[in-house]
């Protein structure tokens, strides 16, 4: 209810709270920054080129076993001294990726790649999946809907899996993964007895879970847009389509390449998902299959608003058009018998009469009253 009555509040204004240009202008302008940045630089270059969407970095680890939890909070000279537990699995979770110093030193800890340290600060990349000497690194993309601006915002989230740990990097603290770090410290669930093959499952499946809320929100907006539509179509909702249709092309351009990613996954050639694993990675594909299905729909629906645009302007057009030529046809008569008598004759009826004047008024007025009566027993006079 609370989602009809915010989308329900832009539609009533005739104009939109925002630009819709200057909107497209800053995302191009975001996505042609991130490649201007490192022209000319080697490979492995470690350089922010996304927003800064929080002021300070903060590291989280959580270490585990089917018996045992432990958190912290880490800073950047404790990730250098760090000693891994071999008895325990490690989940290390990164909020904040425009300190490139401290994403240097993690990766110097845990031995990941230059190229992977590159594609974690570059925020713009396309879901994905690389394997490297010793861990995966696996690339998704988590997805906001602004109701009142009908625009899609997007984080990236990777996550680096190795045999022992788990590095989770995020471009803020959204706290989408907080409902799995709940299973862990009460248990909850198989993630600690399974290992950080499954808890990489969970955090995708959580990901992939989030798309239907975004979806769903897109999809009732596009219903009260056409419940509009069919009744006062207006410039204002053209504009919203249009921005709906944005929205869910922007969508799928990021979603489409998850099927493709979820295919290599459940290749596994490596051995990193246990064949347990792998069946709940099948389930996130189906999923996956589902939402892009979904989002065709919704694509389609926005295609068909367009149409129902154009008939009802079309549609109000002839109306108006129609009452034009009805009061037209009306008022014909008394042009007619106005112009009769405005000729230049000496001779002619009732001209010399006393009552002239009013039989001709009343031939005018009973002239109308009966194509009136036609007129609205052919219900031309009808709104619908």
């Amino acid at each position: 209810m609370s989602n009809l009555q915010t989308c329900v509040v832009p539609l009533q204004s005739g104009k939109l709270p925002f630009n819709i240009h200057s909107i497209w202008q800053q995302k191009m302008k975001k996505r042609f920054q991130a490649h201007t940045k490192k022209t000319g630089l080697p490979p492995g270059s470690l350089i922010h080129t996304g927003d800064v969407k929080t002021q300070q970095a903060t590291i989280s680890m959580m270490q585990f076993n089917a018996d045992h939890l432990s958190e912290t909070s880490l800073s950047a000279d404790d990730i250098a001294k760090l000693q891994l537990n071999t008895d325990e699995l490690t989940w290390i979770n990164v909020h904040g990726l425009h300190n490139a110093e401290l994403i240097q030193k993690i990766g110097t800890q845990f031995n990941v790649h230059p190229l992977t340290l590159e594609d974690v600060l570059n925020p713009e990349q396309r879901p994905k999946v690389e394997h490297f000497d010793g861990y995966l690194f696996i690339v998704m993309r988590n997805f906001y809907y602004d109701s009142t601006r009908y625009s899609i915002s997007s984080e990236q989230v990777s996550m680096v899996l190795g045999k022992q740990v788990l590095i989770t990097f995020q471009e803020r603290a959204t706290g989408c993964f907080e409902p799995i770090r709940e299973r862990l410290r009460n248990n909850r669930g198989h993630i600690r007895e399974q290992g950080l093959d499954y808890l990489s499952y969970a955090l995708i499946d959580i990901i992939v879970d989030r798309y239907f809320n975004v979806l769903e929100q897109m999809s009732d907006d596009g219903e009260i847009i056409e419940e509009v539509l069919l009744h006062k179509p207006t410039n204002a909702m053209l504009r919203r389509i249009h921005l709906l249709k944005r929205a869910a092309m922007d969508l799928r351009r990021a979603v489409w390449p998850l099927r493709e990613m979820l295919n290599c996954t459940l290749r596994d050639d490596h051995d990193y998902f246990s064949p347990n694993t792998i069946l709940h990675l099948r389930d996130v594909y189906d999923h996956t299959v589902h939402f892009i299905e979904s989002l065709e729909g919704l694509r389609d629906l926005l295609g068909g608003m367009m149409d129902i645009y154009l008939s009802s302007v079309s549609n109000r057009v002839n109306m108006e058009v129609r009452a034009l030529t009805v009061v037209t046809m009306l008022f014909m008569p008394a042009t007619l018998i106005t112009g009769i008598f405005g000729m230049n004759f000496d001779v002619m009826p009732l001209l010399k009469e006393v009552d002239g004047f009013w039989w001709t008024i009343s031939a005018m007025l009973t002239v109308a009253s009966i194509m009136g009566l036609i007129f609205w027993r052919r219900q031309w006079l009808s709104q619908h």
